[in-house]
């Protein structure tokens, strides 16, 4: 591994950061991402850019960060020993956009590189990544769709490859108090190097490429939907449960404050309102009740596509 490799994936992610940010500033009259560039006290730092108030989107985070050290914290070596006493240095972008519109989806991606060197010995080093979909009222066009969309980002690959992923984020994206999953999954894959480095990071390029031709177009079909009190309030229900998981489960969160990395930059993730109500339940034969019914397990969505 050589810096040329570590710079070609750092460009890259720069790259999708402002690809993704301009496409979807696209569909605000008014709002834009405001960037803010912070550095790391132990080694790095990042770029973050936060759109908040818009129109259709109420606030999401686009984030690079690229950041490095003599240390790994715990969450990474305790489960890895052989990380110990290296070198490392992680980057990615990784994003979540919360609609305001609760007929739009709320959505989350991220691409990610990682490395850890010691002298005299071999680097190890690995990609991750994926995108998943969050609905609150959804629409099963929607979800077959973003599906679809993730096994075209998979298919130059094999075709074992999106099944396998697609699982992956059906597992890993699942709160097991509540027992249900975050929403329809994706994509979702980690610790990938056995392709090589060219091909992993084709792969990676091509999840992280896959994302604006998988959630673009269903926001631009639900945010002109007219909605009421009532859909506000389970929207703000439903995102409790994104911040559930995200505090609770999400390694990516406990990686970066184990790390020292920065606390806004890491908790932009996080809807700007989300609500709580004691033992709640759906109203039998509701739309509510369609979503936990239909959509709040794993399901096999392209064997389903029969329009």
């Amino acid at each position: 591994m050589n810096n040329d490799h570590i710079d070609r994936v750092k460009d890259y992610l720069l790259d999708l950061q402002d690809r993704i940010c301009q496409t979807l500033e696209g569909v605000e009259t008014k709002a834009r991402f405001l960037e803010d560039n912070w550095q790391r006290a132990e080694g790095g730092g990042g770029r973050t850019r936060v759109l908040s108030g818009g129109e259709v989107i109420e606030q999401g985070g686009v984030n690079f960060s690229h950041v490095h050290g003599d240390k790994l914290p715990a969450s990474a070596t305790a489960a890895r020993p052989e990380l110990a006493n290296r070198r490392f240095q992680a980057m990615g972008v990784s994003l979540v956009i919360h609609p305001r519109n609760p007929y739009v989806p709320t959505s989350h991606a991220n691409v990610r590189f990682f490395i850890a060197e010691k002298p005299g010995e071999e680097a190890i080093w690995w990609f991750g990544g994926g995108f998943d979909l969050t609905p609150f009222y959804p629409f099963k066009e929607d979800v077959i769709h973003w599906h679809e969309t993730a096994r075209k980002a998979c298919q130059p690959f094999g075709e074992e490859v999106y099944p396998l992923y697609k699982k992956w984020c059906d597992d890993y994206f699942y709160l097991k108090h509540r027992q249900e999953t975050r929403g329809v999954g994706g994509l979702f894959f980690d610790d990938l190097n056995a392709w090589g480095f060219e091909r992993s990071f084709a792969f990676m390029q091509s999840v992280g490429n896959h994302y604006l031709d998988a959630y673009l177009p269903i926001v631009k079909k639900r945010k002109d939907t007219p909605y009421g009190q009532r859909e506000r309030e389970f929207q703000l229900y439903r995102r409790g449960r994104y911040v559930e998981f995200n505090l609770v489960y999400d390694r990516g969160t406990l990686f970066g404050l184990q790390s020292g990395g920065r606390t806004e930059s890491i908790l932009m993730s996080m809807p700007p309102v989300a609500h709580w109500k004691y033992n709640w339940q759906p109203e039998a034969g509701s739309r509510e009740a369609l979503l936990y019914e239909h959509y709040l397990q794993p399901r096999d969505w392209l064997s389903e596509n029969d329009g």
